[in-house]
């Protein structure tokens, strides 16, 4: 009988930068909120470096929560993005050591390479030294949460509800009424989020 796909949920940010934070607070969420089957784990990474490519060793899938700068969407716009969506010249921000697309090319060239997704959250503002996220990106939380739901279902994941938590009842309507925008709606553009 073979073991299940291996699938990893990370958050990628620093939450000392504002909404530079919202993927590990999106992971935060998750951990607090849900259980999962032993295959499946969660794990803020913090500012990745080539580090990473350890957590990577053995991933079947790998889903992404990260920040993202797009001037042409919302502040806490949730978006879900392949890895042709954030080749090094699109949208996926990166203030953090060195962009996913380096870390994927890199786990590819070792023979690391999961299967990706990436769910990013449209920025307000990054400030140094600030822990709160902006009320966009905070608010957009429940529907990141949702969204990375969406992505463990479509691979046949269904989470149980911790005992010792409450769900926040933002976080069920966001399931409910999950919508994302998609990839298509970004446009390619050349500013550097650096």
């Amino acid at each position: 009988m073979n073991s299940p796909e291996r699938i990893l949920v990370m958050g990628v940010g620093n939450p000392m930068m504002r909404d530079e934070g919202a993927g590990p607070r999106t992971v935060e969420i998750i951990m607090r909120s849900f259980d999962f089957p032993d295959n499946v784990e969660v794990v803020d990474c913090g500012t990745m470096g080539y580090t990473i490519l350890d957590v990577l060793r053995d991933v079947d899938q790998l889903i992404v929560i990260d920040a993202l700068r797009d001037p042409d969407l919302e502040p806490g716009t949730v978006v879900r993005l392949e890895p042709s969506d954030f080749a090094s010249s699109q949208v996926m921000h990166s203030l953090h050591d060195i962009r996913l697309p380096e870390v994927l090319q890199a786990a590819a060239l070792i023979g690391r390479a999961p299967n990706t997704v990436a769910i990013g959250i449209q920025i307000e503002s990054i400030e140094e030294w600030v822990l709160e996220l902006s009320k966009p990106v905070e608010e957009a939380l429940p529907v990141a949460v949702a969204a990375v739901l969406e992505e463990l279902s479509a691979l046949g994941v269904v989470p149980t509800t911790r005992t010792d938590s409450e769900v926040d009842s933002r976080i069920i309507e966001a399931v409910r009424s999950y919508a994302p925008i998609p990839p298509e709606a970004l446009r390619p553009h050349d500013e550097s989020c650096s």
